[in-house]
């Protein structure tokens, strides 16, 4: 358990939350891909391709230069995409396919951590069009995920804002202007060395699920290493007693999860060439 309910006289505190490997066993954007093709906005090769992206991505995540490369080709591919499709498909969808693949035991600390009277903020690089809707259906308070640019109801090709690496640190330090968070008595989770930066931002990191670079900077920082391996439905949960029923919102749009999955189809193209490190 997390402790006693917060004092509200004292400065508010909040949990953030990474997402994919983190909150869900996948990643966010991948796990979309059939969906996509059905919708008629990539092919039966890029699906293929998807689907071993999502393997390399399971297995071992990508690193700093990877995740710039695949930025790049993920905001051409995106160019010219219809925004009200994306955000159809998704809705349509969302529940079939990310409900099932929660993980229970991350599900039961968003609860603690409401029960205990903090905010839940996922903070994520996947698109905030398919990140909001998630964390919608996850209860939480606030979300910083990628934005594109959208013009005349289409992407532009173009990145507003990259939640990524120092960036989300740098969000976490505004929110905790904006909101007065406490980030000495806050709490983040991720399973990623690249998030770094956010786990330094907090008084209580924990890495979850962790690649090995971040299974050795927890080692040696004395950091809570936490395993997470049970993905169930939300809806056959028995939720903590502790905590009140959050209602599930209005689902949002997805043109960031066409966009990370555009860029992890990349990732497992590159793969293939005999030059490609991963």
């Amino acid at each position: 358990m997390l402790g006693v309910v917060e004092n509200h006289s004292l400065p508010r505190t909040a949990a953030f939350f990474d997402l994919d490997k983190t909150v869900i066993a996948k990643s966010s954007a991948l796990t979309f891909s059939k969906s996509f093709y059905q919708g008629g906005l990539i092919n039966r090769r890029a699906v293929l391709r998807t689907a071993y992206a999502q393997f390399v991505f399971l297995a071992g995540g990508a690193d700093h230069e990877q995740m710039e490369r695949m930025r790049e080709y993920l905001s051409a591919l995106c160019r010219g995409w219809n925004v009200q499709q994306v955000r159809e498909i998704v809705a349509e969808t969302l529940h079939d396919l990310i409900d099932p693949i929660i993980y229970d035991e991350a599900a039961s600390l968003i609860e603690e951590h409401h029960a205990a009277g903090r905010d839940v903020v996922i903070v994520s690089t996947s698109g905030a069009e398919v990140v909001e809707p998630i964390g919608e259906l996850l209860g939480a308070d606030r979300v910083v995920a990628t934005r594109l640019v959208v013009e005349n109801g289409v992407f532009t090709g173009e990145v507003e804002y990259y939640a990524y690496g120092p960036t989300k640190a740098e969000a976490i330090a505004e929110l905790a202007e904006s909101e007065g968070y406490d980030l000495s008595r806050c709490y983040a989770y991720s399973d990623s060395a690249t998030d770094l930066p956010m786990l330094e931002s907090v008084g209580h990191p924990h890495a979850v699920n962790p690649d090995r670079a971040l299974r050795r900077e927890a080692a040696a920082r004395g950091w809570p290493v936490l395993s997470f391996n049970r993905p169930v439905r939300l809806k056959q949960r028995v939720p903590s007693l502790s905590m009140p029923p959050r209602p599930v919102l209005a689902l949002a749009a997805a043109v960031g999860a066409a966009a990370a999955t555009a860029g992890l189809v990349w990732y497992a193209s590159r793969r293939r060439a005999p030059y490609a490190r991963v």
